[in-house]
């Protein structure tokens, strides 16, 4: 998939859930690679802040953005609006310090974007795929998140209220493609407690019983109930079988549930890149939602960082042993510097080199201080490139590859004797005339100690 933004401006009003201020956004394309932008316009200095986690200011039930002085308030259901429809880029202007809370769920601003339409761009879409498990959890609550490796996003969230009268509830989701009829119409939810202390304490100012599911979490007697509904301005209330207020008809059997799986992808869209891993929730909230997106951020640039940093599995039979390579690099000990190829396909190819003690160029280069040179991790470079290069003729052992230029070569970490060497050789362009052009990049564990870009010609033996 291709990265996408909104096809023209879309523009929502109404109140704020905590604040109870009215406040107009207006979502507007965004450029390829730009990401999620949010700007408050009713500041004297309009001040931009990036819907990412590290923007996070505040989880008190809803996540809060914040910069400078610019802060942004209940930013999930719009999150969650954008990350259901796969949009990418955009730019949120709002003139107010909170997202309107409509009806309590996602589904009026999925509307209101899908009738202006959606743009695909030309850009490849950002995925991080999760290749090992990632656990987190929060002892004090027991909030959990897990993401384990999958061949999509899927999602599922599992919720106790410990109410009388709701029980523990799941919910799931399987393809995004499901999550705006499925997900997105779920409502916010509040405990009945909860409710009536935060209206004792003129709290919710934008709260209602139309964009809010309430639960029932105690028994009330007919005059509590008397009481409660004089408060909700409602001439009675009761609960139901259900386990909530009667002001409201539950839209799905465990919308609080699907609520809270909305809440999560709302809040990991802040990792700032779309995730292929399946994600388990148990009793997450804005604090453990928005914690497990930092998290990811870090993994992700990290990630970046290394250049797509191979795996190597020692106990696996490499695709070539040295015996093999040397068939078809005219190099031999001790000047053959691969030795083994553990990923090999027409654009890109790995190598291991083991860095040992007797190696015959430690006895000269920095005696009693034993550093490979960082010219000979080029030349490792370049006889891996040179079994991608020779991989494309069909009789290799005819041919040789010669070294025309090295450009941008950078030697970042030392490489001592102990060290194993993964070389990483991609190919920037087509193999033309015998003339392949490659990116390498040398790693030890997870740092990268040398790159370069390398020109080789592949030429027939005379």
């Amino acid at each position: 998939m291709n990265q996408r933004t909104v096809k023209q401006d879309v523009t929502i009003s109404g109140i704020g859930l905590h604040t109870g201020n009215s406040s107009t956004v207006t979502i507007k394309p965004g450029v390829a690679n730009g990401g999620i932008k949010f700007i408050r316009t009713d500041l004297e200095k309009p001040t931009i802040v990036k819907a990412l986690a590290n923007n996070v200011h505040s989880t008190q039930r809803c996540t809060v953005l914040k910069k400078g002085n610019a802060s942004i308030h209940t930013v999930e259901h719009l999150l969650a609006a954008l990350a259901g429809l796969c949009i990418d880029n955009v730019i949120i202007e709002v003139a107010g310090e909170e997202i309107p809370i409509l009806d309590g769920s996602a589904k009026p601003f999925m509307d209101a974007i899908l009738e202006s339409g959606i743009e695909e761009l030309k850009e490849a879409r950002k995925v991080f795929v999760i290749e090992e498990t990632i656990s987190y959890q929060d002892e004090a609550t027991g909030a959990e998140i897990t993401i384990l490796p999958a061949k999509k996003f899927e999602i599922a969230t599992l919720v106790d209220y410990n109410s009388p009268y709701v029980s523990t509830q799941y919910a799931s989701l399987s393809d995004i493609n499901d999550f705006q009829e499925m997900i997105a119409p779920a409502r916010t939810f509040g405990f009945l407690n909860e409710v009536e202390a935060l209206l004792d304490q003129g709290l919710i100012k934008g709260g209602s019983l139309d964009n809010a599911v309430v639960i029932a979490n105690k028994a009330m007697s007919e005059t509590e109930l008397a009481t409660l509904a004089k408060k909700l301005g409602r001439p009675s209330v009761a609960i139901t079988q259900a386990g909530v207020l009667n002001t409201t008809e539950l839209r799905f059997n465990n919308e609080p549930a699907r609520h809270k799986l909305l809440d999560v992808i709302g809040d990991l869209s802040l990792a700032g890149v779309a995730i292929q891993g399946k994600v388990i929730a148990t009793k997450s909230g804005h604090a453990v939602n928005t914690k497990v997106a930092e998290i990811l951020r870090t993994m992700y640039q990290k990630h970046v960082k290394l250049g797509g940093l191979p795996k190597y599995d020692p106990t696996k039979t490499p695709i070539k042993n040295t015996m093999e390579i040397e068939a078809m690099l005219p190099h031999r000990h001790p000047f053959l510097l691969v030795d083994k190829i553990i990923e090999l396909s027409a654009k890109h190819v790995v190598g291991v080199k083991n860095v040992t003690y007797d190696e015959y160029f430690f006895k000269g280069h920095f005696p009693n201080n034993p550093i490979m040179p960082g010219v000979l991790q080029i030349e490792a470079m370049a006889q891996t490139g040179g079994i991608l290069a020779l991989s494309s003729v069909p009789d290799p052992e005819n041919w040789d590859t010669y070294f025309l230029k090295i450009d941008e070569a950078k030697f970042k970490q030392k490489v001592v004797p102990g060290d194993t060497i993964i070389l990483k050789l991609e190919l920037l362009h087509p193999i033309r005339r015998g003339l392949s052009i490659m990116k390498g990049t040398a790693y030890v564990g997870d740092k990268i100690v040398s790159e370069g870009k390398l020109t080789a010609q592949i030429v027939k033996r005379k």
